[in-house]
């Protein structure tokens, strides 16, 4: 019987992304806080909301939720956070 192996890399050369620009500031911009849904994630979110609220000028901080961390977030989610000028995504455990 003959043996086929698979090369577990997948077939697509990787490609170079280049990330985000920085904002220079965090005083006046709007950001929104996406909570994933793991248990604690929501204590971290209240500190890291007025932390940057305090010590950062954060103009305003949305709130969006994950219905559950084990799923891409839904197309609801992602147009929440489309408005803010940046996102920052909450981990827990």
């Amino acid at each position: 019987m003959p043996v086929t192996l698979i090369d577990p890399r997948g077939e697509r050369p990787a490609e170079n992304a280049k990330p985000a620009p920085r904002l220079d500031s965090l005083a006046g911009k709007n950001l929104a806080l996406l909570d994933i849904s793991k248990p604690g994630g929501s204590f971290f979110l209240d500190r890291l909301e007025h932390l940057l609220k305090d010590r950062y000028q954060v103009a305003s901080v949305l709130r969006v939720t994950k219905p559950t961390f084990a799923k891409p977030a839904p197309a609801g989610v992602l147009e929440q956070i489309r408005a803010v000028d940046a996102v920052i995504e909450g981990l827990a455990d």
